[in-house]
């Protein structure tokens, strides 16, 4: 038998708290670290942010990745039950153990469902949907719920001017069901690839087994986010570009084929020197980082949702979305809605 994959139902959730940068500015000026919203909309684009608060249940990681997942089960027409497996994005997870997705799958009542984490960072959302679809084409699944959320505030450095400006709180989440193999509508291709000698581009030292957080390390701000912003932007560019390119050739299309192109929101000078490479106009760039930031692995599913719901994509549009994240890793997926 042969088969082929569709997303069929998307959803998002945010927190309630919107920061701006302004509110930014004064949190981080307290600590010396000085910017302004000038600053910060001219070098990434980003005008707010929303972050959790983490004392609150219902704004947990699993708990906005809940609400996403509702709302695309909604969408695809299906009920909790009918989920054969979670595959759940993100690179801060409620818990070390026990796993995000037995959180999610508890909370929405996925009773059916086999449930795996899966750390890609901000190309998480990629990697699950394309593991999804492996699942689905081979016959093993028939309905795949994929999430991509992120809690990233509690990792900020507030210390550091160039990450902490850039990330917010969210989750996104698809439902992927089989269908004909020759169906019009599906997952038309993907690429995935990684480069784990630039791991220290973008890492959290301490934390995992090789390093404890102690007081001394905790002092030191090994438990947050230490990210080379410079060198990372070159190498996400390179890398978005080369990843569209290659699962665009699957296809034997270009650029001009696509109706929507849905790149990682991880800063506009980015997204705009990708789009320039591809020869992309960026009207049909879908963009949300201005009011979100950076949400990693939810980047991507909550400005597809959004794009999806306002009616920008319609049926039978061809949308191309491409993601890079820590790791490094990178992918890209092309479907057909």
């Amino acid at each position: 038998m042969e088969f082929a994959a569709r997303i069929t139902g998307t959803g998002s959730a945010f927190p309630l708290k919107r920061v701006c940068n302004d509110n930014l500015a004064q949190k981080i000026g307290k600590l010396g670290v000085q910017t302004d919203d000038r600053w910060i909309q001219e070098r990434t684009g980003i005008r707010e942010r929303r972050m959790s608060a983490t004392e609150n249940a219902s704004e947990h990681n699993s708990s906005l990745g809940a609400v996403a997942a509702q709302k695309a089960l909604v969408m695809a027409d299906k009920n909790p039950e009918d989920i054969d497996q979670i595959i759940y994005a993100t690179c801060t997870p409620d818990t070390l153990i026990p796993s995000t997705a037995c959180w999610l799958q508890q909370k929405i009542g996925a009773k059916n469902a086999w449930a795996v984490d899966i750390n890609a960072a901000c190309s998480g959302f990629i990697y699950g949907i394309t593991m999804a679809e492996q699942f689905v084409r081979g016959g093993q699944t028939k309905t795949t719920l994929v999430v991509g959320a992120e809690v990233l505030s509690p990792f900020l450095n507030w210390h550091d001017r160039t990450s902490c400006i850039l990330f917010g709180d969210g989750a996104g989440a698809a439902v992927i069901e089989r269908v004909p193999a020759k169906s019009k509508r599906r997952i038309l291709s993907s690429y995935l690839s990684s480069n784990g000698y630039l791991s220290q581009l973008f890492h959290i030292p301490a934390g995992g087994s090789n390093l404890e957080v102690t007081p001394t390390r905790y002092a030191q701000n090994l438990h947050k986010m230490h990210m080379s912003g410079k060198e990372i932007f070159k190498v996400a560019v390179r890398a978005l570009t080369e990843c569209a390119l290659r699962t665009l050739e699957k296809k034997r299309m270009k650029t001009v084929d696509l109706d929507w192109f849905v790149p990682h929101q991880a800063n506009l000078r980015i997204i705009e020197a990708v789009a320039n490479r591809l020869a992309f106009p960026m009207e049909k760039v879908l963009i949300n980082l201005d009011r979100y930031g950076n949400t990693s692995a939810a980047t991507i599913p909550t400005a597809l949702d959004e794009a999806i719901r306002d009616g920008r994509i319609k049926k039978g549009h061809t949308v191309l979305m491409d993601a890079f994240g820590a790791g490094l890793t990178y992918g890209a997926v092309l479907m057909r809605w």
